[in-house]
């Protein structure tokens, strides 16, 4: 599991505060994921499917840039969307990180990849025999009130950067292989990538701990 024990106890006490929240009508309770990526919007919907307990809506909120360890950066955002939506919400942060950079790009990877674009991050690791790299994927969910705890879900994916292949309609995908596998994600179905994908996993992750609180609280 890639969520802390003292999450999980935290558990009715956080359900409490998604019921009660402002903008959550009884019979339609919902979660602000905080994006204005709508295909990283229809992902997590995808993955989701329509066994999620709360309705997700998508809200586009300015944040900081925060610099700093991944778990920290999550945090920040985190609180710092919920201050300004005043609901529960969600904020997903993505690191990709090469083994031969000592983890870079890491969570900087969105201003890697547009300043030099998937050709770029593959051409980084010219001269290195290491081409081994890992995607990981943290939904930070905050339950509305910033001074609250935050819940992290995690999902790590395990690759190498190789010469992009595939589609390059999101991001970095057509560079990374994921570990065990000949396609990249950008040359993967939407199914085969959700499958394995780092965000796949951290998206279960939340769906499996709110499914569990939902029902203990039913």
């Amino acid at each position: 599991m890639f969520h802390s024990r003292a999450a999980i106890l935290s558990g009715q006490r956080l359900l409490g505060h998604l019921r009660s929240s402002a903008g959550m009508a009884a019979n339609s309770r919902r979660i602000v994921f905080v994006t204005g990526n709508a295909k990283k919007l229809e992902e997590v919907k995808q993955i989701l499917g329509t066994g999620f307990p709360y309705e997700v809506v998508a809200k586009k909120v300015d944040l900081p840039e925060y610099q700093g360890e991944p778990d920290d950066i999550s945090r920040a955002k985190a609180r710092e969307a919920a201050k300004q939506i005043q609901g529960p919400c969600v904020v997903e942060d993505t690191c990709l990180c090469f083994n031969a950079l000592g983890g870079l790009p890491g969570p900087y990877i969105k201003w890697f990849l547009e300043k030099i674009g998937p050709e770029g991050l593959y051409r980084m690791l010219t001269g290195w025999e290491d081409k081994s790299a890992y995607a990981m994927c943290t939904m930070a969910f905050s339950p509305g009130n910033p001074q609250d705890e935050v819940l992290l879900f995690k999902g790590i994916a395990p690759g190498k950067i190789v010469d992009p292949r595939g589609s390059r309609d999101f991001g970095w995908d057509p560079c990374f292989q994921p570990e065990g596998f000949e396609k990249t994600y950008g040359e993967m179905t939407k199914e085969e990538k959700h499958e394995i994908s780092h965000r796949g996993r951290a998206v279960r992750a939340m769906q499996e701990y709110f499914l569990k609180q939902a029902e203990q609280n039913s």
